[in-house]
């Protein structure tokens, strides 16, 4: 390649020479001619620098939080209330994997929240959990047509740390309970892993719009996992069996769930059914929604109870990174016993009860742009 453009170079320099004297015969001219002819089609024929091909990207990632502020003050007001002050926290991060009819989907949601009331005879004068949620999720399967997969899906659901009951002290000193009388009437309602739900299943995914996915379906018609109590003092309240040394009920009669506990499983076997529904709708620039709806249905204990978890959030941008933003917490689940102040005599042990919580308020929100691998 070198050689042809070196002649190239001495063609025209031939031709350029020659047109400059005129003193070429009419050999030279031809010769210069042809030559220039040769150097014209070696230059034609010189391949063209093409650019490298993009690297293929596999995976996608994106990590939002949110964090929301609120304060009551009341001074003088007439129908009365609490001073308080609430902070609550949310993230959520995604790393997807897409490699021709095969994908990989992990999701995880995080909550968490604190709420203080200043001392007050109705409510603990001390900062206090208000909002714990823990959910992972993976998901691989494999496209079987446009808006179908085939799917093998894990997930967890749980909290990080203890929740407590605060009944209002009987007995106290002075004006008003003492934060040691608070802490020695409260009483242990959930913690880390009590509960925590654990399933693993197989099934199919439904995208009834691939184009901006603003809905999927997943049901899984096999679907096996556990429910966990590791506390032992939460284990009966959560409908977990006896254990065989201890299933004689007369022998082993339940009054004490700091001792008696004991006589519960740490964990409750299921296979079942589940279904669950993740929806993202973007009503426009700056108002959006989202909900994930968990159904699961037991095959082996009742299984018309149909346990639900179901979350709600609407954001609503004021800016790049303030917002208004509501959420919305639903669960139900039969095996769950709750005690109210208001039937205690009628149901000593709590009943099943539909569990709901709301949380409004002004949040900063950021996006943490991700590199693509």
């Amino acid at each position: 390649m070198t050689g042809r453009i070196f002649k190239a170079v001495l063609a025209c320099a031939l031709v350029f020479s020659s047109a400059a004297l005129n003193a070429q015969d009419d050999k030279t001219r031809k010769d210069a001619q042809t030559a220039a002819a040769e150097a014209a089609k070696a230059l034609s024929e010189t391949p063209e620098a093409k650019a490298a091909p993009p690297k293929p990207v596999y995976w996608t990632k994106n990590l939002k939080t949110d964090l929301k502020f609120s304060q009551q003050n009341f001074t003088n007001w007439a129908t009365g209330g609490i001073n308080n002050v609430t902070l609550a926290s949310y993230i959520v991060a995604n790393a997807n994997y897409a490699k021709g009819k095969r994908f990989w989907n992990n999701n995880i949601q995080l909550d968490y929240g604190f709420i203080y009331q200043d001392s007050d005879k109705s409510a603990p004068p001390f900062i206090q959990k208000s909002t714990d949620r823990m959910y992972l999720e993976s998901k691989y399967g494999k496209k079987i047509s446009d808006k179908l997969n085939l799917s093998a899906k894990f997930d967890l659901l749980s909290q990080f740390t203890d929740t407590y009951t605060y009944a209002v002290p009987r007995n106290y000193s002075g004006d008003s309970p003492s934060k040691q009388d608070w802490l020695d009437s409260r009483s242990l309602k959930s913690g880390l892993f009590s509960p925590a739900y654990v399933h693993v299943g197989i099934g199919i995914d439904w995208i009834p719009n691939t184009a901006n996915r603003w809905l999927t379906v997943n049901f899984q018609p096999l679907t096996g996992g556990f429910t966990i109590v590791r506390d032992r003092s939460l284990r009966r309240g959560y409908g977990m069996h006896r254990k065989k040394a201890f299933k004689d009920e007369t022998l082993y009669p339940y009054a004490d769930p700091s001792t008696d506990g004991r006589y519960f499983r740490p964990a409750r076997f299921e296979l079942g059914a589940q279904l669950t529904a993740d929806l993202a709708a973007k009503i426009n620039d700056n108002l959006s929604y989202t909900s994930q709806l968990i159904l699961f249905s037991n095959y082996l204990d009742k299984p018309q109870n149909v346990r639900v978890n179901w979350v709600n959030r609407i954001n609503w941008a004021l800016s790049k990174h303030f917002s208004l933003s509501l959420t919305t917490f639903t669960v139900y689940d039969d095996k769950v016993m709750i005690r109210q102040d208001s039937d205690i005599e009628k149901y000593p042990n709590g009943k099943q009860r539909v569990q709901f919580q709301e949380s409004f308020g002004l949040g900063f929100t950021y996006s943490f742009p991700l590199p693509k691998k």
